[in-house]
């Protein structure tokens, strides 16, 4: 495709994103969905590995360290998504995972926060 051409493109789709934007048709989103429902059928505490979890949700956003009160260490692999309606704000959903690790790479716990109506794992 020539320069000229391109700038076109590029020019057009400024516009077409500003025109959605000014109707309110836009959708802002944060982060990379995910299923915490096959997640949580799926993860079993002191089995389930870091390379499992990588396998059913990909790369974690963040990965982190949390210092327990009995002084232990572990590591912390995060997941959240988020969206919106432009430029409302409206219909609003974000939700998030926090996986914990023991030193030996095994599921030690989780944390979900997300949408009401999610499915929760029962089995707990």
């Amino acid at each position: 495709m020539n320069n000229r051409l391109w700038s076109g493109v590029r020019s057009m789709a400024v516009v077409a994103g500003g025109v959605a934007l000014v109707a309110g048709c836009a959708t802002a989103q944060v982060g990379r969905d995910f299923s915490y429902g096959e997640f949580a059928a799926r993860a079993k505490q002191g089995e389930t590995t870091r390379a499992e979890v990588e396998e059913w949700l990909g790369a974690p956003a963040g990965r982190g360290l949390v210092l327990e009160a009995d002084g232990s260490r572990n590591d912390q692999w995060t997941y959240y998504h988020g969206s919106a309606k432009l430029p409302s704000g409206s219909d609003t959903r974000f939700k998030l995972l926090q996986v914990k690790f023991n030193a030996a790479g095994k599921l030690l716990s989780y944390t979900w926060s997300g949408e009401a109506g999610a499915p929760t794992d029962e089995k707990k």
